[in-house]
């Protein structure tokens, strides 16, 4: 079980993350501009440390969710699942990005994974952003969020979006979920999304000693050392027991990835999760898969998420987009209003 008081401690992490969003509508940059604020290394380990001493004191401020110009909202249910959906009036691809948010399987969806999956929207041209508010613990352990994860991806195929076109998308504990749920799309024998990218994901739930887990303890502000983060890091059980912590059920990194798509990873180079990520990447790479690991100097854990106004967290969420361009060239047209797409027929989506 996780300690209520950890348990506030976290949503107090992600709550007071929104006081970081920007203000006013988002636009895409163009592919050579790359927006955010630019410090130098000792200064900005001395603001992101400041800042989130401020979230664990509870004293930053929140501002509201603002949607992208042109774009609404709905609240929908996908397999039965809660799903925040964002449409533009006009898309560029027929990309859909489906997000896994973060949050140690604790944490519900909040605006700020909201905020990051639209400004990735943006930046893709997506004809549609899924944000799903999957079941957490401790209420539902594992494997409750991967079956709401697996509901909402047969629901987006049977409505008529075809695999190839999804980028799934997850950070931290959401990247844990997308690579389970890429494993189990593989062992149903349906299909992969187009492409996997993951942010600051955990990998294991093992804490190994050795690893970044320890050797970057004090470096990372917002898992390390000091935080009320770093105790569920070593004491957090999402299984409840069933499963030993290197079970590949819960720590993906080892399992067999073979058949995964084209996978990106990113890691701070100050980061927890470091070693793991590196790691998966290279676990990727021997199973055939195409993968990509970035490692953003001097930058702590799920830093596009905690600090998307610095030039880092800017740049990692281009590096997406352009990796998402890379492997996801389409044949149909570029410029889709929505409802232009025929639904796949149901007898052409994939069941058990």
């Amino acid at each position: 079980m996780i300690p209520p008081r950890t348990k506030q401690f976290l949503a107090a992490l992600l709550l007071a993350a929104v006081l970081l969003l920007p203000q006013g509508t988002l636009s895409a940059p163009s592919r050579t501009e790359v927006y955010g604020i630019v410090m130098t290394d000792d200064a900005k380990q001395l603001y992101m440390r400041e800042k989130m001493q401020a979230f664990y004191r509870g004293t930053a401020e929140t501002a509201p969710l603002t949607l992208p110009a042109g774009w609404t909202a709905e609240h929908e249910a996908l397999g039965g699942v809660p799903v925040d959906c964002y449409m533009p009036a006009r898309a560029s691809h027929p990309r859909v990005l489906l997000q896994l948010h973060g949050g140690g399987y604790i944490m519900r969806l909040g605006d700020v994974h909201r905020a990051l999956a639209l400004r990735l929207g943006v930046l893709m041209g997506a004809s549609a952003v899924y944000c799903v508010d999957y079941r957490i613990a401790p209420a539902h352990l594992y494997p409750a969020a991967l079956e709401d994860a697996v509901r909402v991806y047969r629901a987006l195929l049977a409505r008529g979006t075809r695999a190839e076109d999804i980028v799934l998308v997850g950070d931290s504990a959401g990247g844990n979920l997308a690579l389970a749920l890429a494993l189990d799309l593989r062992a149903h024998d349906l299909p992969q999304p187009g492409v996997i990218a993951l942010a600051s994901p955990w990998a294991t739930m093992e804490h190994r000693a050795g690893t970044s887990r320890t050797t970057n303890a004090d470096a990372d502000c917002v898992l390390g050392r000091g935080t009320p983060l770093y105790l569920l890091l070593q004491t957090g059980d999402y299984s409840g027991g069933a499963f030993a912590r290197n079970d590949p059920r819960l720590s993906p990194l080892y399992a067999d990835l073979r058949g995964l798509p084209p996978l990106l990873i990113q890691t701070g180079g100050s980061e927890v999760f470091r070693t793991e990520d590196e790691e998966l990447a290279a676990r990727a790479a021997a199973c055939g898969v195409p993968v990509t690991l970035t490692v953003y100097p001097g930058m702590p854990h799920d830093f596009a998420l905690i600090f998307p106004e610095l030039a880092d967290s800017s740049a990692s969420l281009q590096e997406i987009a352009d990796f998402v361009e890379k492997y996801m060239k389409e044949e149909r047209p570029r410029s889709l209003l929505r409802g232009e797409d025929d639904a796949m027929p149901e007898s052409d989506v994939p069941h058990e």
